[in-house]
């Protein structure tokens, strides 16, 4: 069964990054269209923000060549660019480990949305199983910047954890990722309050409550009750 992943990519050199910072109130979805050789084209989809400014730094780009303004919808707008790099190209400077970047083309996965930011990318997609998610996953984790936000089976129905909060379900997942949970264990606490920009005693009380909200959920309800 296959696997359903949603997760941030933190790299300054991925495509369209700039532009993302330089119109910061925009939406900015990508698709890559890998039928143009060596620099697939930019399908842009852009939502809010302010149109001058979305186009000033299209033009200023420096791993854009051209671009055009193809539809638009109230607030929503559609452009096609043509890259002035290959992939190759623009991380070059910033990812040791070309030869992985290309592997990654051949994992079996099926990207659906990128989401550009200011600090790199915001993605979800299928994997088809567990082997090749670590594949991608370890891969970006050796070479910038990986936060795993959810990982889910295909077809499954929605996990426990529902009550857990954004921040509970940051901290598990990225004590899962870093082998908070190993045996024997990995990391520390305070490697992971690194991770996250906050103190180790904030990490544990997120890491308790998130347990105790987990045991609530699955196992605690299926107890019977304790004697009186």
């Amino acid at each position: 069964m296959g696997l359903l992943a949603a997760f941030d990519i933190h790299c300054d050199a991925l495509p369209l990054v700039g532009v993302a910072r330089a119109a910061p109130e925009a939406t900015i979805l990508l698709e890559l269209q890998f039928n143009h050789g060596d620099r697939p084209l930019f399908m842009i989809t852009v939502t809010g923000g302010s149109q001058t400014a979305v186009e000033a730094a299209l033009t200023d780009a420096v791993d854009v060549e051209e671009w055009a303004l193809i539809g638009e919808a109230d607030s929503t707008r559609r452009y096609q660019a043509v890259p002035a790099l290959s992939l190759a190209e623009q991380l070059g400077d910033y990812i040791d480990d070309l030869a992985g970047l290309e592997a990654l083309a051949t994992v079996d996965a099926a990207i659906e949305r990128i989401e550009v930011n200011r600090d790199g990318w915001r993605q979800s997609g299928w994997f088809a199983d567990r082997a090749a998610f670590t594949e991608f996953s370890t891969f970006w984790q050796r070479n910038a910047g990986f936060r795993l936000r959810r990982l889910t089976r295909d077809g499954a129905s929605e996990p426990p954890g529902d009550g857990l909060s954004d921040r509970q379900r940051e901290a598990l997942r990225t004590a899962y990722e870093m082998g908070y949970f190993d045996i024997p264990r990995r990391t520390s606490l305070n490697a992971i309050a690194a991770e996250l920009d906050i103190s180790a005693s904030s990490v544990s009380e997120r890491l308790r409550r998130a347990h105790l909200q987990l045991i609530e959920e699955t196992v605690a309800t299926t107890w019977p009750p304790l004697p009186d």
